[in-house]
């Protein structure tokens, strides 16, 4: 292991993310427990539970956020792209610019919706100086990605906090793009929608199924069911079943699972 950019779109590895072991406390709090999962590279996989389960927190120890917060301890290992993300040889910056994360809320920058698009590459890309008009390519590029081209297309000079909640969080998500991360963390990125807008999010993230991996956290289970292709449910800090999504619906294996999906708690 070294400290050259993570090898996030290797082809030759099946899964994006395996944890082994995967124990968190929050102080003495603990909130994640003997976490083992294989999540297959290339699809969308959802992961639901009732509130407080470690679905945002297990979210988070993958690219690290909750290293910010210095009561936080983690035992275990997360592997991407068969990377431990852990590794002291494995630089923040590295992960951060590999694994893009979209949060609950839009949170565009108060700038133009050009320079947001364009942000994050030149934070990252600094050797690499671009042209205006290969910047004004990857900006187009990333926007069309997101189906927001046509939308903002001759408005790119506008403050991005002037669109509508749908149409930022697609900004924040193209926000990523041109770094080219191989992995897209959701955590709940539908929750301040209305329907017209979680459904244009959803065919999104639809669309970009094979070109990254995706993992959303949800607590809409119809949401679950149409936009993922594995399931994964937690139950206070432990993962009790991972499935395909339409088995883990029709025929649970797990009767945890089966009280959660039927409305029984949570």
């Amino acid at each position: 292991m070294n400290t050259s950019p993570l090898a996030m779109n290797d082809s030759s590895t099946e899964h994006a993310i395996r944890t082994r072991g995967l124990d968190l406390w929050y102080g003495t709090f603990q909130a994640l427990f003997d976490v083992n999962l294989d999540i297959r590279k290339g699809i969308i996989t959802s992961l639901i539970g009732p509130s407080g389960c470690g679905k945002s927190t297990f979210l988070r120890s993958i690219n690290r956020i909750n290293e910010r917060l210095g009561y936080v301890r983690i035992e275990g290992s997360i592997d991407v792209f068969d990377h431990n993300v852990y590794d002291p040889q494995v630089e923040l910056v590295q992960v951060r610019k590999q694994i893009g994360m979209v949060f609950q809320r839009p949170n565009p920058l108060p700038i133009s919706i050009r320079d947001n698009v364009i942000f994050g590459y030149k934070l990252h890309m600094k050797d690499q100086r671009a042209s205006k008009g290969e910047q004004d390519d990857i900006i187009e590029a990333s926007l069309r990605q997101v189906l927001l081209w046509d939308q903002v297309k001759d408005r790119l000079s506008k403050k991005a906090t002037e669109l509508s909640l749908e149409e930022q969080q697609k900004l924040c998500i193209a926000r990523l793009l041109p770094v080219k991360p191989g992995l897209l963390l959701m955590d709940e990125p539908c929750s301040a929608l209305d329907p017209k807008g979680t459904e244009a999010v959803e065919e999104l993230i639809w669309e970009l199924r094979g070109k990254y991996t995706i993992l959303i956290v949800t607590h809409n289970m119809a949401q679950a069911r149409r936009a993922s292709e594995e399931c994964i449910f937690m139950l206070m800090g432990k993962v009790i079943e991972h499935n395909a999504t339409e088995t883990m619906f029709v025929t649970p294996a797990e009767k945890e699972t089966a009280d959660y999906i039927e409305g029984r708690y949570g």
